[in-house]
């Protein structure tokens, strides 16, 4: 059984800083690459961020890039995604996921294991 566990989600202002982390159990978690999602109400899940197997390679959506950045520690089955200068439109439930490729890592449909999600509001 595969386990993946989302925390770290919370309130904050707009400006401001959350550490979200996705522990990982079940699974070969050094060789899947981890993608971050977020889906805010009434729209579709949307590409956040992914990280390849060995971290080497990592991705972002237009909108976080140079705010957000992802890491993995494989030796604790967990991937972190660190949000810096949040804003309101960051506001969405966050989830973490598992897929065996690198490439298409952008689309949902290519991963097999998803989180719960946590809630990320953002004030303005």
């Amino acid at each position: 059984q595969v386990y993946m566990v989302e925390s770290g989600g919370g309130k904050v202002q707009a400006g401001g800083s959350l550490t979200l982390s996705c522990v990982a159990s079940g699974l070969a978690f050094s060789s899947v690459t981890m993608g971050w999602f977020r889906q805010a109400p009434g729209k579709e899940r949307e590409f956040v961020s992914g990280i390849s197997w060995s971290g080497a390679a990592t991705d972002y959506s237009e909108s976080v890039k140079g705010r957000f950045t992802i890491s993995r520690v494989n030796d604790k089955s967990t991937v972190y995604l660190q949000m810096n200068s949040l804003k309101p439109e960051d506001t969405a439930v966050y989830y973490c996921a598992a897929s065996p490729f690198w490439a298409g890592s952008k689309f949902h449909g290519n991963y097999d294991y998803w989180g719960q999600g946590t809630m990320v509001t953002v004030s303005s």
